[in-house]
């Protein structure tokens, strides 16, 4: 299967947007500076985009709708919690994107991970009861996706008597969306093997995402990591960007991330940060956990010969799909489109 690539969309006109406190952040969108980076993105290779959600972000849906006007073939990958939307509304959401831009709409299905945001939003479910209702959310969903007839279903979190739909999912591809569910637990596994199409986790070397990775795909669910890049001419170069990309993190975040991490209970932020707190911050020559602390990424380091070896290297381990940030974003999108993406697929 050849590798996917998308990008986050989190710093569309803030490249330092992740290493700033939340208190500073605007949920105001600069939608020219998202339409330039969805333009960026189309010129470069890249599938999707993510538009994640967030208190301190726009509504995805939203903007994704504005977004899909104003480009051509990128697709929008929406974020949703099922703590905030009924499944019966998001369908209709979902469909009439589809219908606005020939399907170029996917959904990263989130459980959550801050029960304090949560709160925000009158949620209050622990950790597994999340994801046990994200299960009920997407049964709901595939049904309404499914041309079956009317929808009836009785679970612990949902109800529906006799729905229908007048619009439906509208696509030359697809009869409903690709679902990319997020974590990293053994629930988001389960979740991600009943109804996702490609679990995102956050990554570790190849050999020790290999058996997870593995068993996923033989039960049809591919696997992703989300992943930053630091691409330069040469590895000299890179790890020079990188230490000047540590060095403005951290003075912009300072200790924010550890305080975040320390309220959350989502299994994929304390791994993470757990695999940057070990005795070597190289867990792979080019696998580099020096960021973590700061924005939370893990960071693929190096030439273009070395990242497209990395990213190979991780599709023999299973992994099938990448989804990159970088500072700032539209300078590694090129670097990737011209210089990374070209190895990748000649060595395929």
């Amino acid at each position: 299967m050849p590798l996917r690539f998308h990008w986050s969309l989190t710093q569309a006109g803030d490249t330092w947007r992740k290493a700033r406190t939340y208190d500073t952040l605007s949920g105001v969108p600069d939608i020219d500076a998202h339409v330039e980076f969805c333009r960026c993105a189309e010129r470069n290779g890249i599938e999707s985009l993510l538009l994640a959600f967030s208190f301190n972000r726009p509504d995805p849906l939203v903007l994704a709708t504005a977004l899909g006007m104003a480009t051509e073939s990128i697709v929008l990958m929406v974020a949703c919690r099922s703590g905030v939307f009924a499944p019966a509304a998001f369908v209709q959401q979902i469909n009439t994107l589809s219908a606005l831009t020939s399907g170029r709409v996917s959904i990263n299905m989130v459980a959550g991970h801050s029960p304090h945001e949560h709160a925000y939003y009158g949620d209050f479910l622990a950790h597994d009861e999340r994801y046990a209702r994200a299960g009920e959310f997407l049964d709901v969903c595939r049904a309404f996706w499914r041309p079956n007839g009317e929808v009836s279903y009785d679970g612990r979190y949902y109800r529906v008597e006799n729905g229908r739909l007048k619009t439906p999912f509208v696509s030359p591809h697809r009869s409903e969306p690709e679902i990319y569910m997020g974590g990293n637990s053994a629930a988001a596994e389960e979740l991600a093997a009943r109804h996702a199409s490609c679990l995102l986790r956050y990554p570790d070397t190849p050999e020790r995402m290999r058996p997870a990775a593995e068993a996923l795909t033989r039960q049809g669910t591919r696997v992703g990591v989300r992943i930053a890049l630091i691409g330069r001419d040469t590895r000299e170069e890179a790890l020079r960007d990188g230490m000047a990309i540590l060095e403005r993190t951290r003075e912009l975040s300072g200790d924010n991330r550890r305080q975040f991490v320390g309220r959350t209970d989502s299994v994929a932020f304390r791994s993470t940060l757990a695999l940057a707190d070990g005795d070597d911050a190289w867990p792979t020559p080019w696998l580099w956990t020096g960021l973590v602390p700061y924005v939370g990424e893990v960071c693929l380091v190096g030439s273009a010969d070395e990242i497209a070896s990395a990213l190979l290297e991780y599709g023999e381990a299973g992994v099938t799909d990448f989804l990159f940030s970088g500072w700032p974003d539209e300078r590694e999108m090129e670097f990737f489109g011209g210089e990374i993406l070209p190895r990748v697929r000649a060595r395929e």
